[in-house]
């Protein structure tokens, strides 16, 4: 399992993967700053203020506001843009590590795009729930990385299985082999937690998973 986990860590910075994450992270600073400047006009739209200093203060309170809350964002937003690259990627690593087997084949584009905006949401939802966890002492981070675990280790791994097997046998091996799935999940969520690294969450998560499904299918 750490073997797996090193050679996807060093995977996401090879060559192959930069371009991917590039295009990935240039998508989602795009939608950011975009998303950022309609909320920016919409805001400023509802503040008539006739005094300068009290219009000011306003709008630097708003600034900051809208810059937390894209911080916020962020991790989610990779995670809806790189949704549509994590075909690309698990097809590098599988050429990568069995380079004579039969290759995966990508979802459908509906069920693709399905994924994607069910694991932005799920993502997301993660996020609000760790920013009420971590006021809970001694609590909040343990619970936030142990649900982070499993969420994120079931939704890469069914993605790497899915391209080999049915949605049906796909979710029965997650299940079959739930432990190495939560522990690698773990590896996952570790990463999710380092703020700037947890960009390039998706494509460490779908290498890691790659690379399970295959050892887990030469083993069962």
């Amino acid at each position: 399992m750490l073997q797996d986990a090193v050679a996807s860590l060093t995977d996401v910075f090879s060559p192959p993967f930069r371009r991917v994450m590039v295009k990935s992270l240039a998508l989602t600073v795009g939608v950011l700053v975009l998303a950022g400047f309609g909320l920016d006009r919409l805001a400023l739209s509802f503040v008539h203020v006739e005094t300068g200093w009290l219009a000011t203060t306003i709008s630097l309170l708003i600034g900051l506001g809208l810059v937390a809350g894209l911080v916020l964002l962020a991790a989610p937003t990779t995670s809806l843009v790189a949704g549509f690259f994590l075909d690309e990627i698990a097809g590098l690593v599988e050429r990568e590590i069995d380079p004579a087997g039969v290759p995966g084949r990508p979802a459908p584009a509906i069920d693709s795009a399905l994924f994607t905006l069910r694991f932005a949401a799920l993502s997301l939802l993660v996020t609000l729930a760790a920013l009420a966890l971590l006021f809970v002492p001694g609590f909040g981070l343990v619970a936030w990385i142990g649900a982070n675990a499993y969420l994120l280790g079931r939704q890469y791994f069914e993605l790497a299985a899915r391209r080999f097997r049915p949605v049906a046998e796909a979710r029965a091996m997650r299940r079959h082999f739930a432990l190495p799935v939560y522990l690698a999940g773990l590896s996952i969520a570790g990463f999710v937690a380092i703020p700037l690294l947890n960009l390039f969450a998706p494509l460490f998560a779908t290498a890691l998973m790659a690379r399970l499904h295959k050892r887990l299918e030469r083993e069962g």
